[in-house]
C-alpha cells in the first residue's frame, strides 16, 4: 500500500503575468488586459474576464469581445524578476521554498503549521505577509502533495489529511494540463480523474506511456516528484564590535587574530575553505574600508590572520608608498571589523601542485609580497602575464600579485616557421641570420597562413631583396598578399578556410606576430633610430613593401652608427585598415649588429623605432 504525499503549502497569485506587466511596465491591472503568445491569451485581468475573455482565444477575438482591451506579450523573465520579491517575503515566514512558476511556490506544510499554530494560521500569516510586503494578493492551498495543493489554492481550500483523492476524483481530466491526453481521454470515455485514477497503472503505462502514467500518478493523488525546495544561502560573515577604537596596530593584530579563528571554525563547520577575503571596517567617525585578498591556495586561519594584520597595519600606520605618494589615514579609530569569505570552495576541491607549487620558500615569498601590497595597495606588485598580440610590448599583460593570471588577449598555438633556402629563421641569433649581402628569402611566416603554397608566395615576395618586387599591395581577402591585415577573427577565418581546412582554429594565429624566441627587454617608448644601407642611402620600404636595399648601418637617436651583420624581415602589418583614424602599417624587423646585440625594429610612415632588445 502506497503512502500519501507529504502535505504541501502553496501559494498561488492569480493573473501574475498580468500583475507582473502592471509592476514592471506599469500597465494597470484594474482595466481589461489580455497577456499574449502565439496570438493567444495565456492569462487576463479580472475586467478582461468581465467582458467574456477567456485563456485560450485568439487575439482577433479576444478584441472583438472587449474594444478597449490592453494587450501585452508574454515575458517569462519579466513575470520571473517580478515574482522574486514575493519568494523573498514566503521565506521570511518560512524556509525551504520551491518556485514552481512564476507566480506559484511551494513549501512542506509540516514546519510551518508547527511553529504557526496550525496550517490554517500558518496560510493566513503568510498570505497577509505577503500582502503587508509586496502589496500583492495570493491564495494558498494545503493537501497531500504539490498537484492537489496547487488545485486547493486556485479556491483557498485546506484539505484534511487523507482528503486529496477525494477531492482530485470529480475534477475533469482537463485539470491535469495535458490538453492532449485530457482529449484522448475525453473520446475513450474517462471524462474525471476519479475515472483516470481507477485505470490499472500497468494498462496506462501500455496505453499512453511514460506521460501518461505520471498524470496517473498525479490523479491518483500522488506526486511525481519530492520537493525541490531552495535553500537560502548561509552567512559565513564574521563581525567584531569594538567599544574602545582600535588606533594602534598591536591591538589590532589581537583582533585580527581572534576573529580569523571565527571565521576558520565557521567555515570548517560546514567543511569549507575560502580564497578571497573581504576585509571590511568602519570607524568611529562612520568612514567605510574595504580591500579584497586573493589567494591561490586555501587560506588558513594563520593565513587569515596574517592578512587581516596586514591590512589594518597598512590602514592604519598610513605608511608612505612609492613617490612620496601617502595613502589617507583613516580620521578615527576603528571600532566595527568585518570579514566576508568571498571566494568559498569545499575543503577537498583544491589538489595542490605535484611539483612542490606550495612549498615553503613560495609560501614565504607570497607572505612577503602581500604585506607589500598590504601597505602599497594592490598594484603596487604586479606580475607579467604573456597573451596575444602582434607587438611584443602587445603580448605582456601585468596583473596585480595574486590576481588571476589571465591574458587580456587568447594567445595563438606555437608559430609554424617557414624554412627557405635551408636557413630556419624560427629562433634569432647571429648564426640563424643571413649576412648583410646575402638576399634575406629566408623569412619567417608572418602567420598569415601556413601552407606550401604561402610558403612559397613568402619566398617570391621580393622582401629584403637589393630591387623592388611586383607585390601586389592588396589588404586582407586577398590570397597574394603575406600583409598582416584584419583581427584575430578575419586572421583565423584565412587560416581556417585555407591553410587549416578540414580542421578548427580554436586560438587566433594573431598574423604579423614575430617568431620566438621573445625579446628580453620590451622598451616602454619606442626609441628613433635610422637606417642606411652600403652606400649611405636610407633604407625604405615601399607601400608594396619592398625593402630598397639591405640594411647595412643602424644609428639609434644620437649615438654612433653600428654595422648591421644579419637580418631578416620584414613581418608587415595593416591593423584596423577599415578605420581611417586608427589605422596601423608596419613592418618589423629583426637585426643583429656587428657587437652581437640583436634588436627589434619597426618602421611606419618612413620612421625606423627600436622596440625590443634579444639577449
Amino acid at each position: 500500500m502506497s503512502t500519501a504525499p507529504p502535505r504541501a503549502l502553496l501559494l498561488w497569485c492569480p493573473d501574475w503575468p498580468v500583475l507582473a506587466a502592471e509592476i514592471v511596465d506599469g500597465v494597470p491591472a484594474t482595466d481589461p488586459v489580455v497577456v499574449l503568445h502565439a496570438n493567444r491569451v495565456v492569462a487576463c485581468s479580472e475586467r478582461a474576464r468581465a467582458e467574456g475573455i477567456r485563456r485560450g482565444l485568439r487575439r482577433r477575438e479576444a478584441q472583438g469581445r472587449c474594444p478597449h482591451l490592453t494587450v501585452v506579450d508574454h515575458d517569462p523573465g519579466r513575470d520571473a524578476r517580478a515574482f522574486e520579491p514575493v519568494v523573498a517575503a514566503v521565506e521570511e515566514v518560512v524556509a525551504g521554498v520551491e518556485v514552481i512558476r512564476p507566480g506559484a511556490c511551494v513549501t512542506a506544510a509540516r514546519g510551518p503549521s508547527r511553529y504557526l499554530g496550525g496550517e490554517e494560521a500558518a496560510a493566513e500569516r503568510i498570505v497577509e505577509h505577503v500582502a503587508q510586503s509586496c502589496a500583492v494578493e495570493s491564495q494558498v492551498g494545503i493537501a497531500d502533495g504539490v498537484f492537489a495543493a496547487g488545485l486547493a489554492a486556485r479556491e483557498g481550500h485546506i484539505l484534511p489529511p487523507g482528503g486529496t483523492p477525494e477531492f482530485l476524483a470529480g475534477r475533469p481530466v482537463e485539470a491535469l494540463g495535458r490538453p492532449a491526453l485530457a482529449d484522448l481521454l475525453r473520446r475513450l470515455g474517462v471524462r474525471t480523474l476519479g475515472d483516470f485514477a481507477a485505470l490499472p497503472a500497468g494498462d496506462v503505462l501500455a496505453r499512453f506511456g511514460f506521460d501518461g502514467a505520471l498524470a496517473h500518478r498525479l490523479a491518483a493523488g500522488r506526486d511525481d516528484r519530492p520537493l525541490a525546495v531552495r535553500q537560502p544561502p548561509v552567512d559565513l560573515t564574521v563581525t567584531a564590535d569594538h567599544d574602545e577604537p582600535i588606533e594602534r596596530v598591536d591591538a589590532a593584530a589581537f583582533a585580527a587574530r581572534t576573529l580569523a579563528e571565527r571565521l576558520h571554525e565557521r567555515l570548517a563547520a560546514y567543511g569549507l575553505a575560502c580564497t578571497r577575503l573581504g576585509i571590511e571596517a568602519v570607524t568611529a567617525h562612520g568612514q567605510e574600508l574595504h580591500r579584497v585578498w586573493r589567494h591561490d591556495g586555501l587560506l588558513t586561519a594563520a593565513a587569515i590572520a596574517d592578512r587581516v594584520r596586514w591590512q589594518l597595519d597598512g590602514w592604519l600606520s598610513g605608511s608612505n608608498g612609492r613617490g612620496g605618494a601617502r595613502p589617507a589615514r583613516p580620521t578615527a579609530g576603528i571600532i566595527r571589523l568585518r570579514l566576508v569569505p568571498d571566494g568559498v570552495l569545499a575543503q577537498a576541491g583544491l589538489q595542490p601542485g605535484l611539483w612542490g607549487e606550495t612549498g615553503a620558500e613560495r609560501e614565504r615569498a607570497h607572505r612577503a609580497l602581500s604585506r607589500v601590497q598590504g601597505i602599497l595597495g594592490p598594484e603596487a606588485v604586479v606580475t607579467a602575464v604573456l597573451g596575444g598580440g602582434r607587438s611584443p610590448a602587445e603580448q605582456v599583460r601585468l596583473v596585480p600579485w595574486g590576481d588571476e593570471r589571465v591574458p587580456a588577449r587568447p594567445g595563438p598555438p606555437p608559430l609554424p616557421t617557414l624554412p627557405s633556402s635551408g636557413v630556419a629563421s624560427s629562433a634569432l641569433s647571429p648564426s640563424a641570420l643571413p649576412s648583410s649581402g646575402a638576399p634575406s628569402s629566408a623569412l619567417p611566416s608572418s602567420g598569415a597562413a601556413s601552407s606550401g603554397a604561402a610558403s612559397s608566395r613568402a619566398a617570391s615576395s621580393g622582401f629584403g631583396s637589393s630591387g623592388p618586387a611586383a607585390v601586389p599591395a592588396v589588404r586582407s581577402g586577398a590570397a597574394a598578399a603575406p600583409v598582416a591585415s584584419g583581427g584575430p577573427g578575419a586572421a583565423a577565418r584565412r587560416v581556417g578556410g585555407r591553410a587549416g581546412r578540414g580542421r578548427a582554429v580554436p586560438e587566433p594565429p594573431w598574423p604579423g606576430r614575430i617568431p620566438p624566441p621573445s625579446p628580453a627587454v620590451v622598451l616602454p617608448t619606442p626609441v628613433s633610430a635610422e637606417v642606411h644601407d652600403a652606400s649611405g642611402q636610407p633604407v625604405v620600404v615601399s607601400a608594396r613593401l619592398a625593402v630598397s636595399a639591405p640594411p647595412a648601418r643602424l644609428t639609434v637617436g644620437t649615438g654612433r652608427p653600428a654595422d648591421i651583420s644579419g637580418w631578416v624581415g620584414p613581418w608587415p602589418v595593416d591593423e584596423r585598415w577599415w578605420a581611417p583614424a586608427e589605422a596601423r602599417r608596419r613592418a618589423r624587423f629583426q637585426v643583429c649588429l656587428a657587437d652581437g646585440t640583436a634588436l627589434l625594429l619597426a618602421v611606419e610612415g618612413g620612421q625606423w623605432l627600436v622596440e625590443a632588445i634579444y639577449d
